[in-house]
């Protein structure tokens, strides 16, 4: 079977003590994990991309899990979450997003925190030193606009054109000093039932 060639891991992380020229009542901590990994489409045009999918996705999906998690200090200590591809200009959006929008690659993640809610995400094409994106929601509660954040870091190296970076995030909290409130209010200022599906 097929196995992702990596070459590289790389990972990210800050701690914001202050926010706004106020110190945090907690600080908070975001970091990544990246892998770096040879795009197997790249150059070519693939009908069928399952083949790789099935073979990379768990691979990737395991090792960026067990790694994010001992860089939080446990799965416990992530209250936000996301996933994030790059792919190289030899690569087609559709190999990014076709590596992290699968349940053999997210699942992990998810799993490992008892999550509920979906992976926030990027898919994106560039070059080496391209920004990383990494949206990161509450894993539990999708409308809970304090931890709508967004880790951003860059590779000076990566992507190579045929190569595919590989990406969770994760934070320890929420924004510092969140008062935007939560999307629940909107919806009861607009009329909407809580529940209402349309109402985004």
């Amino acid at each position: 079977m097929q196995k992702p060639e990596i070459r590289k891991i790389v990972t990210f992380e800050e701690e914001t003590l202050v926010e706004g020229y106020k110190s945090a009542d907690t600080p908070l901590r975001m970091f990544a994990v990246a892998a770096v990994v040879t795009n197997p489409w790249a150059g070519r045009y693939a009908e069928d991309l399952q083949p790789e999918i099935k073979a990379f996705a768990p691979v990737l999906g395991k090792l960026l899990t067990d790694k994010i998690i001992a860089l939080a200090g446990g799965a416990d200590q992530i209250e936000a979450y996301g996933k994030a591809a790059v792919v190289g200009l030899n690569g087609e959006i559709e190999h990014a997003s076709g590596l992290i929008h699968t349940l053999h690659f997210g699942n992990f993640y998810r799993e490992a925190l008892s999550a509920n809610t979906y992976l926030a995400f990027t898919n994106t094409r560039g070059t080496a030193n391209t920004p990383i994106m990494v949206p990161l929601m509450d894993k539990d509660d999708a409308g809970r606009r304090s931890h709508y954040l967004t880790i951003q870091f860059a590779i000076p190296d990566a992507p190579r054109d045929d190569e595919v970076v590989i990406v969770l995030g994760g934070a320890t909290g929420g924004r510092p000093h969140h008062r935007i409130g939560d999307r629940y209010q909107d919806l009861k200022d607009l009329g909407h039932d809580l529940n209402n599906p349309a109402a985004v």
